[in-house]
């Protein structure tokens, strides 16, 4: 019976995954949680260098989800500390260094963001700022005892970057030392991450033996290209799906992407049986799957309606039913002015550069002119999926 509860538990894990180190040694600690009723610390680290977890971060967060479903405890770990350093994996060039502030500001977003997914009651959300801060100086030069300029520099990035004679900081060097020690702080049992982290999360294996403790599996996970299809997910490149963004955005996002890309955000993004999926036109199936993820960070309510529109928007052409009104206060009244006191843009810059890029039209005419005054009633019209209904007389709403 436990032999089968250890199995059904690896079958579960193993979907999507890309590499276990090692499987053997998987099996053994779900044994042992089975039998001494222990359940197994799962640690996964993110740096909160950008304000938004976005779906490429999801992939990682749905497999700690599985696990804390299994009955596991998940170690959530912010990289407060480290992320003033920026992981240097699979970078060509130095990061620019985040400042305490910008870190501390985007590790309360990250807070808020995680429990649309994790489960609260089996989460520990710990910074490493809380030992690393508080580690004296020689323990730190001891710490870097345990580790070699050479086998820092056999990673594929750092070598490439060496040879091409761009600059690497002795700080970035010390970035793999850092999240290995992070497992031994934590004495994790299994830890998670993507495929370019491979070099540091071996690392961590290596570190907790040299410190007398039980190695760390290795479960690692694909990368999740953008909807450029092509580079991984991120923020900095503008190829991301927030999931704090609006439903009409991310199902347009979503929409987006091309049809050899889907069955992979299938695979990684939601529990779909793939073999179903194939069987539908690819129009149907990436609706499908947009409603899906739209679903999972708001209502289904919400992304029903988002299907709506963007079906009245692409393929009848049609205006959504509802659209945000905006009382327009004078007459006439600048366009700039319209787009920041709506909310539409956070600022007046955004404002001009989406006008010069000809994003903004107003009833199905784009407006270039960045003095353009609105002097008449109707529908204002930001990107493809965004849209205003202006009309005059009394405050804005």
């Amino acid at each position: 019976m436990k032999r089968k509860d250890i199995l059904k538990q690896l079958e579960i894990i193993k979907r999507a995954v890309v590499e276990i180190i090692s499987e053997e040694e998987l099996f053994s600690k779900l044994e042992k949680s089975i039998k001494e009723k222990e359940p197994l610390k799962i640690k996964a680290g993110f740096d909160p260098t950008a304000s938004d977890i976005h779906l490429g971060h999801t992939v990682l967060l749905r497999k700690l989800r599985q696990f804390q479903d299994l009955g596991h405890i998940v170690y959530f770990l912010i990289g407060d500390f480290t992320a003033t350093i920026g992981d240097p994996s699979g970078q060509d060039k130095m990061r620019k260094r985040l400042t305490e502030e910008e870190v501390k500001r985007n590790a309360l977003t990250y807070k808020e963001q995680v429990f649309k997914i994790l489960n609260p009651k089996r989460t520990k959300v710990v910074f490493n700022s809380h030992w690393f801060k508080r580690m004296a100086p020689s323990k730190l030069l001891d710490l870097a005892s345990h580790s070699t300029l050479a086998q820092i520099m056999a990673r594929q990035d750092f070598n490439q970057r060496y040879s091409q004679g761009k600059d690497i900081s002795l700080l970035e060097l010390f970035y793999p030392l850092l999240q290995a020690y992070d497992s031994v702080y934590l004495k994790a049992d299994i830890e998670l991450g993507g495929t370019d982290q491979k070099f540091n999360l071996l690392l961590g294996r290596e570190l907790q033996k040299d410190f007398g403790q039980q190695p760390q599996v290795i479960i690692m996970l694909p990368l999740l290209e953008g909807i450029d299809g092509v580079q991984k997910m991120s923020k900095s490149l503008g190829n991301y799906i927030g999931i704090n963004e609006p439903p009409a955005e991310i199902f347009g996002k979503i929409m987006s992407i091309n049809d050899q890309i889907m069955f992979k955000y299938y695979q990684l993004l939601t529990d779909e049986d793939l073999e179903e999926i194939k069987k539908l036109h690819p129009k149907e199936a990436k609706l499908r799957l947009a409603e899906i993820i739209t679903s999972q960070y708001h209502s289904k309510a919400l992304a029903r309606k988002a299907r709506e529109d963007f079906e009245l928007i692409f393929s009848q052409k049609q205006i959504p039913k509802q659209i945000p009104e905006y009382k327009l206060k004078q007459k006439p009244i600048r366009l700039i002015d319209v787009l920041v006191d709506s909310g539409l843009v956070p600022s007046r810059n955004e404002a001009r550069r989406l006008i010069q890029q000809g994003a903004v039209s107003i009833e199905d005419k784009k407006i270039k002119d960045l003095e353009f005054l609105i002097e008449k009633e109707g529908v204002l019209k930001l990107g493809k999926r965004r849209f205003l209904k202006l009309t005059f007389g009394g405050e804005t709403s």
